[in-house]
């Protein structure tokens, strides 16, 4: 199978590649300085971080990447990010083109395609209107997500993220500094997650606690008198959550972070609906720590009590992470969390079941 697999970077990543990347200006050692940081890597397929040579990968959205392979390939530097990648897939001749970032990349690109791509597969997790037309199978592993592709038009099927086994090292380590621990979003769509945050801030006194947010672009005008009324104080911290505040961290440097938490907190986004089991949950089980999430529809390796903890309402968050610290049980859940996502999320088996739908 000739797979081409399309990824896309979230822009506050963006100046971490860029460092990282430094002074590499080649195609291939762009790739692989991203590829080795992991970010996504519950996303991304088995033949591509083995490097098979039938697997070809990219982030169609990261213009230097993406550049570096026009300039090696004789394309002009007015050449678009789309005619690019349209040049990648004839210059491959790939056979299975799976497609991360359909919201860029949907239905007039997918019409484009040269005959020699038979199968067109697009991952979507997150809600929106997307023409998905000329795909032949959209995959997630959200039941109401896939209800909503169905509805409008779309062929679904279920695929889950995948135990990144570079993660094994960090979940081994069970000596952790920091008690409580958050990454993600913090907007005016996170109206339900700023009370779960503030509650848990509210531990900060008596237990170390660290939320790297990724802010609004509005939030520093929020935090300032301007933001104290009308639409701003939507985006804007309470004290107690400002007060634990870190930079967002992504890729390894977010991993080292896994492997200094006892527990890590998952709280879904408020347009989320009953589904969980997003990529966080994934990298946290699969980290070794104990995750306390919100209540909702798992699936069946995650569950209460035995490889994780859920509460019901942002008041009882509190309550049910004082309890794993103080009996120690947030180290035996959180092994067995890492045990059951290994085993039953494998990126041996996500690849099986990837060639079995394509």
């Amino acid at each position: 199978m000739r797979l081409f697999q399309n990824s896309g970077i979230n822009a506050t990543y963006q100046p971490r590649l860029d460092e990282l990347v430094g002074d590499a200006s080649g195609f291939e050692q762009q790739k692989n300085v991203f590829l080795n940081d992991r970010y996504g890597a519950a996303h991304i397929l088995l033949p591509v971080l083995d490097r098979h040579p039938e697997a070809f990968f990219t982030n169609g959205d990261d213009e230097s990447l993406q550049r570096a392979w026009a300039r090696e390939n004789g394309l002009g530097e007015d050449t678009s990010l789309a005619d690019i990648l349209l040049a990648q897939i004839e210059h491959h001749k790939t056979e299975v083109f799976y497609n991360l970032d359909p919201f860029r990349y949907g239905a007039a690109f997918v019409r484009r395609l040269p005959g020699h791509v038979k199968r067109k597969i697009a991952w979507r997790a997150a809600p929106g209107k997307i023409d998905f037309s000329g795909y032949h199978l959209v995959l997630c592993n959200f039941p109401s997500m896939r209800q909503l592709w169905e509805e409008q038009g779309a062929r679904t099927a279920d695929f889950f993220p995948a135990h990144d086994p570079e993660l094994d090292a960090v979940a081994a380590n069970r000596n952790r500094d920091i008690d409580v621990l958050f990454f993600g979003g913090y907007s005016r769509h996170h109206q339900r997650r700023r009370q779960i945050l503030e509650a848990v801030a509210g531990l900060s006194g008596r237990r170390h606690v660290v939320f790297h947010l990724h802010l609004s672009r509005y939030t520093p005008l929020a935090e300032t008198p301007l933001g104290l009324f009308g639409p701003l104080s939507a985006v804007r911290r309470p004290r107690a959550i400002r007060k634990v505040s870190a930079p967002p961290v992504f890729g390894r440097a977010m991993y080292e972070q896994l492997g200094r938490a006892k527990i890590v907190i998952n709280a879904s986004i408020d347009m989320a609906g009953p589904d969980r089991g997003n990529m966080r949950c994934f990298e946290t089980m699969g980290a070794g720590a104990l995750l306390v999430s919100d209540a909702g529809n798992y699936p069946g390796p995650m569950r209460d009590g035995e490889t994780m903890i859920v509460y019901e309402q942002p008041q009882d968050v509190s309550r049910r992470i004082e309890q794993q610290l103080d009996d120690g049980s947030w180290d035996r859940i959180g092994w067995a969390g890492n045990r059951a996502i290994r085993e039953e999320y494998s990126k041996q088996r996500q690849f099986d079941r990837f060639v079995e739908l394509a």
